[in-house]
């Protein structure tokens, strides 16, 4: 593969991540965000920055279903 091909490819997955987080920003119920506790805050914030649910769900403390369940109350999008 040609350095050319992987950083068009890699430029590509960036606009992608990008896009996502616009997205899970946008659309996130910020006011139930900030009610949260100082824990589930950070998880929140971290997920809509990141989109890593497996450590967005640790640093809340919580399972991944459970975490899931609260990214639906605080009605962020699961961008694939």
């Amino acid at each position: 593969m040609s350095s050319k091909s992987l950083e068009e490819k890699l430029e590509k997955w960036r606009k992608l991540e990008e896009e996502a987080r616009e997205i899970r920003r946008k659309e996130a119920n910020w006011d139930f965000v900030e009610r949260q506790p100082p824990r589930l805050k950070a998880a929140l914030k971290y997920y809509i920055e990141f989109g890593d649910i497996r450590t967005a769900a640790k640093i809340a403390g919580l399972a991944i279903d459970e975490f899931r369940m609260l990214l639906i109350s605080a009605n962020i999008p699961t961008v694939v």
